[in-house]
C-alpha cells in the first residue's frame, strides 16, 4: 500500500500550500498595483521602436524597395527572413495551449496564457512583412482573393497566397482560443475592480460571465473545440510557410524535408522565446510558487527534443545533397558551410545544435541562469537559420556572372529592430492589464481543488 500511495502522490503544480484567494491575489497584483517605473520606461522605449518601424515602412512606400539591400540575384532578404522568424516564435503558444491541453498535461496551466499572448503578438509582427515585401506596396491587395476593377486575380498556385490563408487562419483561431480562455479571469478582474472604468471594461469583455454551471459547461465545450481546431494548425502553418521555399526549383530549397524541419524549428524557437521572457517575468512579479522549476525544466526538455530534430535535419540536408549526386545541390550546401556566409552558418549550428545539448543534464536544465543564456542563443541561432536558408541559396546563382553578396542596409536592420518594439509594446500592455497566468486553470490543478483534499495548514483558509 505504501508503494501505491507513493505512486498516487503528485508533484504539486503550485508551491507553498496556497489558498484560492492567495493565488488570485498573486496573479492580479501586477494589474491592480500602480505601474512601476521600469514598466513605464520599457513601454516608452518599445513604443519609440514601434514608431520607428512604421516610419520606415512609410519611407519604404515613399522611396521604394531600393532602400533595402536587395540585389540580383538576392531578391529576398530581411523581409522574408523576419517573417519566417516571427511566425516561428508564435508556434509555442498554440502547442502549449492546444496540444498539451488535449493530452491533459496539467503543468501547462501556469505558462499557457503567457505563451498564447506571445503567439498573438508574434503573428501580428509577422503579418507586417508579407505586405511590405511585395515591392509595389499599393498592389498588396494581390495577396487577397478579392475581385477588383482591373480583373486581376491572385495566383492560387502561389505558395505566398497559401501563406495569407494559413497565417490569417492561425491568427484568428489563436486569438479566439486566447480570448475564450481569458473570459473567466476577466470576470474575476471585473469583480475585483476598484474603479468604474475598470469594472466596465473588464465586464464588457467578460461577456456577462457569472460562474454558473451552464457558463462553465459552454466554456469548456468551446475551449475544447478551439483546441481541436488549433492543433492541426501547429503542423500546417509552418509547413505552408516552408512551401515558399520548397515549391521552387532552387538548389537548397527544393526538398521534401522542409515542412517537418520548419515545424520543429518553429516550436524550437517559440519555446526559447517563451522561456526567455517567462524567466524575467517570473522573477519580477515573484511568481516562483506558480511557475516552478518543474515548469521551466519541462520547457527545456521540449527545447532539447526539437533542437535535436533541427540538428538531424541539418545533417540530412547535407546527406541528401551528396546522395542525390546533383552537383548543384552539393554546391549549395558546401557553399553554405564554407562559402562567404560560412560565419552565419556556423553561428546557426553552434546556437541551434550544440547549445541545447547541455539540457541532457538535469543540473543544467534546472539552473535558471544557464537556461536563460541558452534560450537567448537559440533565439539568435533560429534567426540565423532563416537568414542562411534564404540568402545562401540565392546569392550564388546558376551563372557565376550573377553572383553577388547581400548586405542589409540600415533600413533593413532598423525595420527588424522596430518589429521588436511593436512586439514588446503589446507584451508590456498585456503584462500590466491582463492576467499573465490563467487563474481558473491554475486553481483547477491545485491540491485543494481535489474534493477529497483537506489540510488545516492551508494559508488564508476561508
Amino acid at each position: 500500500m505504501d508503494i501505491i500511495n507513493e505512486e498516487i502522490q503528485r508533484v504539486p503544480q503550485v508551491l507553498g500550500k496556497k489558498s484560492f484567494k492567495k493565488v488570485t491575489d498573486i496573479i492580479a497584483k501586477p494589474s491592480e498595483s500602480p505601474a512601476p517605473k521600469w514598466w513605464v520606461i520599457g513601454l516608452l522605449g518599445s513604443m519609440s521602436l514601434a514608431a520607428l518601424l512604421f516610419s520606415l515602412i512609410g519611407y519604404l512606400i515613399w522611396d521604394g524597395v531600393g532602400v533595402w539591400g536587395l540585389n540580383n540575384p538576392v531578391g529576398w532578404g530581411f523581409a522574408i527572413v523576419n517573417f519566417v522568424f516571427w511566425v516561428g516564435i508564435g508556434h509555442a503558444g498554440t502547442l502549449i495551449s492546444a496540444i498539451l491541453f488535449l493530452f491533459r498535461q496539467k503543468w501547462r496551466t501556469s505558462i499557457n496564457r503567457f505563451a498564447e499572448a506571445m503567439t498573438i503578438f508574434a503573428v501580428i509582427c509577422a503579418g507586417i512583412f508579407p505586405g511590405i515585401h511585395v515591392g509595389r506596396i499599393w498592389a498588396a491587395y494581390y495577396l487577397f482573393p478579392i475581385p477588383n476593377s482591373m480583373a486581376m486575380w491572385p495566383n492560387f498556385k502561389s505558395a505566398l497566397l497559401w501563406d495569407v490563408f494559413a497565417v490569417s487562419t492561425y491568427f484568428t483561431v489563436s486569438l479566439l482560443f486566447w480570448y475564450v480562455g481569458l473570459i473567466p479571469d476577466l470576470a474575476t478582474f471585473r469583480d475585483r475592480a476598484t474603479t468604474k472604468v475598470k469594472r466596465f471594461t473588464y465586464g464588457l469583455f467578460a461577456l456577462g460571465w457569472n460562474g454558473s454551471n451552464r457558463h462553465w459547461m459552454n466554456y469548456e465545450k468551446a475551449y475544447l473545440i478551439l483546441a481541436a481546431i488549433a492543433t492541426p494548425l501547429v503542423l500546417s502553418v509552418h509547413s505552408i510557410v516552408s512551401f515558399d521555399f520548397a515549391t521552387s526549383n532552387l538548389p537548397g530549397w527544393h526538398t521534401t524535408i522542409f515542412p517537418p524541419y520548419f515545424v520543429a524549428g518553429a516550436v524550437f524557437s517559440g519555446f526559447a522565446m517563451v522561456l526567455t521572457l517567462l524567466i524575467i517575468a517570473r522573477k519580477i512579479f515573484k511568481l516562483e510558487d506558480l511557475i516552478t522549476i518543474r515548469h521551466l525544466e519541462n520547457m527545456n526538455k521540449f527545447i532539447l527534443a526539437t533542437g535535436t530534430m533541427v540538428g538531424y535535419a541539418y545533417a540530412m540536408e547535407f546527406f541528401m545533397a551528396w546522395y542525390s549526386a546533383n552537383q548543384y545541390e552539393a554546391f549549395a550546401f558546401i557553399n553554405r558551410a564554407f562559402g562567404p556566409y560560412a560565419w552565419a552558418y556556423w553561428i546557426m549550428v553552434s546556437c541551434n545544435v550544440i547549445s541545447p545539448q547541455f539540457f541532457w543534464f538535469k543540473k543544467l536544465r534546472t539552473n535558471i541562469p544557464i537556461m536563460f543564456v541558452i534560450s537567448i542563443f537559440v533565439n539568435i541561432g533560429m534567426w540565423f537559420e532563416r537568414f542562411v536558408i534564404t540568402v545562401t541559396s540565392l546569392h550564388r546563382d546558376f551563372l557565376p556572372s550573377s553572383w553577388d553578396y547581400y548586405i542589409p542596409t540600415w533600413v533593413d536592420i532598423m525595420t527588424f529592430v522596430g518589429s521588436f518594439g511593436l512586439f514588446f509594446t503589446l507584451f508590456l500592455l498585456f503584462l500590466k492589464y491582463l492576467p499573465i497566468i490563467s487563474i481558473s486553470e491554475v486553481k483547477g490543478v491545485m491540491e485543494i481543488a481535489d474534493p477529497h483534499y483537506y489540510d488545516h495548514h492551508t494559508e488564508d483558509k476561508q
